[in-house]
């Protein structure tokens, strides 16, 4: 029974070019999808590369000063580093200054309007009905156009159809099916049923006499549209001030943009549901129904009672009037429309969107109820001339440490830095090849303490190896052969890699899970780095030392190889020897 397992055991040792085979074709592939992907080098943090400064300022609604408290401020910034920070490793920093600021870093690289709309869209999330919506300048929309009622399929019993992107509207295609007097007397009727009582909430509701014959009704109606009619949403200025100081309980204007960019002008009726009664928003690939991306949404117990309510009462009018705008921040990021009351608690919003429109829709619905106002004080950009320096200073302290690496296992290795050198540049290889690629797949950014993590993890990689190489010199002291004592050490070298890089992982973990910020960036390198230490130990430290263990330099124990036995003091050769008989007593014989 000893024969075939010492045969198997040859067998296993006999190619350790199969695991040098696939690290190369890993680093060959790796490199290639680098190139490929045109990512060539690390994305590097604000600290390194620069970047934009947002100071954003807490304003609390009138009359509620005491909503500036850190619990509020400390849930704004938790909404605010998802938005923009949601691996904890893309370096954009969310934190709080004095009792009322939050300050956001965005560096260079990440797109910085994209990320400035996401941090200063803090106003409340509301659903309000649609009265009117037109182009900008253009005419009203009083009935849908044939290319949006075509979008809405309508299978699905929970289901509101948008008719483009997540700022889209009907209008963008919509031809006036009514002259502009009768349009004009359709959106004031619905504004004074929108006015009445029994309609409060739906903004919808159909013209009623009672309505009609309110002389506040139709004061309020009048002004309205006046307001409505003089809004040109093309200005910057218009849009910064439509519907300013409107309660969610109002009726209001607001502007949106559609998926042609032109500016859209809206009639909105009171907020029917309100952002905090979303409990989960999540964009979704549909393969099912070839709908694309679309947007699902899960509303709290009392939300979707409420959604229900008001998808029930715009399903029976006509367009616009039976859409729903998705208000944030004074600004109506989607307008879709509804064919049936939306039931059970959950909605799916779908139309032509991208991913990047469905999640930036999702993200929205998500995160746009913070319990504060916030409004951008500053905008400053950062300079990495600091950082720049810093960054030479540590590049030239990790050299000196590799260096000094390099020069240790020279001295103490002789022979064996043939192997631990090779090793330190594979891993170095691997280390930044993926980092590289790690930048535009989860906006991982390089900050300076990262950049100390990779040089810690010179030498928890050069551990490694002298644990491997010290009890290889174990075995031979012994008065073994370089071969067997190579095959002998490995197992209980394994051993003491696997539970110290574990250690390593473990706490690199656990620094990353309870920390913010640049602290996560040490840890994700180190955890990184103490990965790929056991992918180099295992497929290319030990399979080069059997490969090498045969040549005649290191086996016959050449005094440059670092594996002399006469400088290791080792053991006479293990021999066999035959016990000698005891000496038989003459007496007992």
């Amino acid at each position: 029974m000893a024969a075939p397992k010492k045969g198997r055991s040859a067998s296993a040792h006999s190619k350790p070019g199969r695991s040098l085979a696939l690290i190369l074709i890993a680093i060959v592939a790796l490199t290639g999808g680098m190139f490929a992907s045109g990512h060539t080098t690390p994305r590097l943090g604000i600290d390194l590369a620069g970047g934009t400064s947002i100071t954003l300022r807490a304003v609390p609604e009138a009359g509620q000063e005491s909503a500036i408290n850190k619990t509020n401020m400390d849930t704004a910034v938790d909404i605010m580093n998802r938005r923009v920070n949601g691996l904890g490793v893309s370096e954009a920093e969310v934190q709080t200054q004095g009792t009322r600021n939050i300050i956001v870093n965005i560096p260079k690289g990440t797109n910085s309007k994209e990320a400035r709309q996401q941090v200063g869209t803090t106003a409340k999330l509301y659903f309000r009905p649609v009265i009117a919506t037109e182009i900008s300048g253009g005419p009203a929309t009083a009935s849908p156009s044939p290319s949006a009622s075509s979008s809405a399929s309508g299978k699905a019993t929970d289901k509101a159809t948008d008719k483009a992107t997540s700022s889209s509207s009907p209008s963008g295609s919509a031809t006036p099916s009514a002259t502009s007097t009768t349009q004009g007397r359709a959106v004031t009727d619905a504004l004074k049923a929108d006015s009445s009582p029994s309609a409060s909430g739906s903004g919808s509701a159909s013209p009623s006499p009672s309505a009609s014959g309110s002389s506040a009704a139709d004061a309020g109606a009048a002004k309205l549209q006046a307001q409505y009619a003089a809004l040109d949403c093309s200005k910057k200025s218009a849009r910064a001030t439509a519907g300013k100081g409107a309660k969610p309980s109002d009726t209001t204007v607001a502007c949106g943009q559609n998926s042609q960019g032109q500016w859209q002008k809206y009639i909105l009726g009171p907020a029917a549901v309100d952002g905090t009664d979303v409990k989960k928003a999540q964009a979704v690939f549909d393969t099912q129904t070839a709908a694309g991306w679309t947007v699902t949404m899960n509303f709290t117990s009392s939300g979707g009672k409420k959604f229900a309510d008001i998808t029930g009462k715009l399903a029976q009018n006509q367009s616009p009037q039976n859409q729903f705008a998705i208000v944030l921040d004074g600004e109506v990021v989607s307008d879709p429309f509804v064919r049936e009351a939306l039931t059970g608690g959950n909605a799916e919003i779908s139309g032509n969107f991208d991913q990047q429109e469905a999640q930036g829709l999702a993200n929205m619905l998500s995160y746009g109820a913070l319990p504060l106002t916030f409004k951008e004080d500053s905008v400053t950009t950062v300079t990495a001339a600091l950082g720049g320096e810093q960054l030479h200073a540590g590049l030239i302290a990790g050299a000196i440490g590799l260096a000094l690496v390099v020069l240790y296992l020279l001295i103490f290795y002789r022979g064996l830095s043939v192997i631990a050198i090779p090793s330190l540049l594979v891993s170095a290889i691997l280390t930044y090849v993926i980092m590289a690629l790690l930048g535009p797949t989860i906006g991982f950014a390089l900050n300076l303490p990262a950049v100390c993590g990779a040089i810690v993890a010179i030498g928890i990689t050069a551990d490694s190896f002298i644990v491997f190489f010290e009890r290889i010199r174990d075995e031979i002291r012994e008065g073994r052969s370089l071969r067997p004592a190579v095959e002998r050490a490995w197992p209980r070298a394994r051993r003491t890699i696997l539970v110290s890089d574990f250690v390593s992982f473990l706490a690199a973990a656990v620094l990353f899970i309870v920390t913010v910020g640049k602290v996560q960036g040490f840890a994700f390198t180190l955890g990184l780095t103490t990965v790929l230490d056991v992918v180099v130990v295992f497929l290319f430290t030990k399979p080069l030392m059997t490969i090498l263990a045969r040549k005649k330099f290191f086996a016959n124990g050449h005094k440059w190889s670092g594996l002399d036995p006469k400088a290791l003091g080792a053991k006479p050769p293990l021999r066999r020897t035959r016990r000698p008989h005891a000496p038989v007593d003459p007496k007992e014989a």
